[in-house]
């Protein structure tokens, strides 16, 4: 070989092992770091897979629609991603394989039948063979890899449904705060949807961390088109700043740990997700309620006879300044994972009608 080529197949090695290494590390980060990081593969694979599904399921389509056929974004864009980073492995080795001497198509014949450990190319010297092992050890380490992540992303994916849920017993289809306060003053259990925030306080660090770490979950749809994990969220969060801001209750920090825990996880997953919020949000800061639809919740409530403080200024104000902790990353994130129409979280969206007492009520409340 007359020197440029040995140049360019010198070359092609160092490139060839580069990719290998950046193809591994973006496998290690999705499936093993067990803390939030990046991974521009990753990124790539779902971006350009929503281009796609974007095509047919776009803002322009009825939600029914987009619900249907975005529920296969995310399972398809989690086994695309698999087969990206075997191709990508695949190519890199071909070009250390090319470096070594062998041609271009023996060099990636040779390649995938390490890497797929198919054993019809035997390589013809030392160092391809050496190659060879270390291509065939990467290949059954990433396929091990994925067949511990499926389970361990189902079962946090199970975990975090059955909550949501769960909810719909007390919040109504589509979730709402306002109807959650009703619901539970009709039956005689405030005191008992009190102690529902303790649970939801756990639902939120679990959710920060899952959803940060396995990124790809925030995209799993809830098995009912009319749920989202964003609008059980938005939900609990809302009925607990009406708690803290409007009933006429002794003060339960539970209720605001809960809050703290929630516009903490929806934080680190809009920032994880890149989703501008307002850093250190202060009370008197706009937020995406009009006042005058929280001014009917408060006759709503009223009305409906729970205990409300007589001061509707200042718990507009106090309302006001638990949801702006949460509100950008909340409405952000909707748009995001695209959520049912919800009340304060898809714009024009009203509250349901108010319980009235001839209704019936849920046994298992």
């Amino acid at each position: 070989m007359d020197a440029p080529e040995v140049i360019g197949r010198a070359a092609a090695g160092v490139a060839g092992t580069v990719v290998v290494l950046l193809a591994i590390r973006s496998a290690i980060r999705t499936f093993v770091l067990p803390r939030p990081a990046r991974d521009g593969l990753l990124a790539f694979v779902f971006t350009n897979l929503r281009k796609v599904f974007n095509l047919f399921a776009g803002p322009a389509q009825p939600y029914p629609v987009r619900d249907r056929r975005l529920a296969w974004f995310a399972p398809v864009g989690l086994l695309l991603f698999p087969v990206v980073v075997i191709a990508v492995v695949i190519t890199g080795y071909a070009l250390i394989f090319w470096s070594l001497g062998l041609e271009p198509e023996a060099a990636l014949r040779e390649s995938g039948s390490s890497l797929l450990t198919l054993g019809f190319s035997v390589a013809p010297d030392l160092p391809s063979t050496l190659v060879a092992f270390t291509e065939a050890a990467a290949g059954l380490i990433l396929i091990a890899l994925l067949i511990a992540y499926l389970p361990s992303m189902y079962g946090d994916f199970t975990r975090r449904e059955s909550e949501v849920n769960l909810l719909e017993v007390r919040a109504g289809t589509p979730a709402s705060a306002v109807y959650m306060w009703e619901l539970a003053h009709r039956i005689g259990a405030l005191d008992r949807l009190d102690g529902t925030f303790e649970r939801w306080e756990r639902w939120f660090s679990e959710l920060e961390e899952t959803h940060t770490t396995l990124p790809a979950l925030a995209f799993f749809r809830s098995p009912r088109p009319s749920q989202s994990w964003v609008s059980a969220a938005a939900a609990v969060l809302d009925a607990a700043a009406i708690r803290a801001s409007t009933l006429d209750r002794p003060r339960d920090p539970q209720v605001e740990t809960c809050i703290r825990a929630g516009y903490l996880a929806l934080n680190a997953v809009a920032d994880f997700f890149r989703i501008q919020h307002p850093v250190d949000p202060r009370q008197g800061d706009p937020i995406s309620i009009p006042r005058a639809e929280f001014d009917a919740v408060y006759e709503r409530l009223r009305v409906a006879g729970l205990p409300i403080r007589i001061d509707p200024d200042q718990c507009w104000r106090d309302f006001a300044g638990w949801r702006v902790n949460y509100d950008a990353a909340l409405l952000g994130l909707a748009r995001l994972v695209v959520v049912p129409p919800t009340p304060w979280v898809t714009p024009g969206i009203p509250h349901p009608r108010m319980l009235l007492e001839t209704e019936p009520v849920p046994a298992d409340v």
